[in-house]
């Protein structure tokens, strides 16, 4: 899993955020990032040398005109972004209908980078490893997993399967043997930590006077979305039946829910102001 508040991490999290809705298909000039990643703390040099390790990955292009190179989103970029999106803002309630989606590849040995790809998007996806070349996840996620394998040409190796858990262990032990529901619990309490008093702060904030400006309400809601945009794929969803008590992923489910309703149109407003 990417490392968080890195400038790269943040720039993409920014065109997450707020570059796809810019006018001109999102086209920004380095020096509109640096001041737009300067809010959260990051130097020019640290910028442009991310930028540059983002275009060589192919996340961004650049468009050259007369007053210098503009970077936007590249195709593939963009599409991972629009993926990301229904995991990341709109996490759906989760009803538990019994019901698992096995994936099982087999990846010959010359081909050995594709199964490397393979495993590391069904974890990415919120997989977890049953056995050598069997993943599980909760049914909900048929549709990104089919959608994500066939966009990277990967469906040759896998055959999807629906089925419930039949025994001969408790679902709930296998759970936990699948996944590493103590470290899941880490990121969320972590999360936590950084963000609940983030949201007291702006809870707070009840008077015109003491509002904070549109510049803290984009730094506050764009290192949040850093911060939450990497548990939504880590922590598959699982049925609250199956996880222990005192999950904390619910409530940060409600913390970054409450953050994106309360900051996100503030900081727009200060994204216009730096790009116009």
């Amino acid at each position: 899993m990417a490392e968080q508040r890195t400038p790269r991490s943040l720039i993409v999290t920014f065109y997450g955020a707020y570059g796809r809705g810019l006018d001109g298909d999102g086209q920004l000039p380095v020096s509109a990032l640096i001041r737009l990643l300067g809010a959260v703390g990051v130097d020019a040099p640290a910028v442009r040398s991310a930028v540059s390790r983002l275009k060589r990955r192919g996340f961004l292009i650049a468009d050259r005109t007369g007053s210098g190179a503009r970077y936007s989103l590249s195709d593939s970029a963009r599409i991972t972004l629009e993926d990301g999106d229904r995991r990341i803002y709109e996490r759906p309630l989760l009803k538990d209908d019994g019901e698992w989606l096995l994936a099982v590849f087999s990846v010959p040995e010359q081909e050995r980078g594709k199964r490397h790809l393979l495993r590391s998007r069904l974890a990415r996806l919120g997989f977890g490893q049953a056995s050598p070349g069997v993943w599980i996840a909760p049914s909900h996620v048929y549709d990104e997993t089919r959608h994500t394998l066939v966009r990277l040409g990967l469906t040759s190796y896998v055959e999807l399967f629906r089925g419930t858990h039949e025994g001969f262990t408790a679902t709930s032990a296998a759970v936990a043997r699948w996944w590493d529901l103590a470290a899941i619990a880490a990121m969320h309490r972590r999360f936590l930590a950084g963000q609940e008093p983030v949201l007291r702060r702006w809870a707070s904030a009840t008077s015109a006077a003491s509002a904070p400006s549109p510049e803290e309400a984009y730094r506050d809601y764009l290192l949040a979305v850093d911060a939450w945009r990497q548990l939504p794929y880590a922590d598959p969803g699982l049925p609250e039946a199956l996880l222990p008590e005192d999950w904390p992923g619910v409530r940060a489910a409600e913390v970054f829910g409450d953050l994106h309703g309360r900051l996100r149109e503030a900081g727009e407003r200060f994204v216009a102001d730096q790009v116009g």
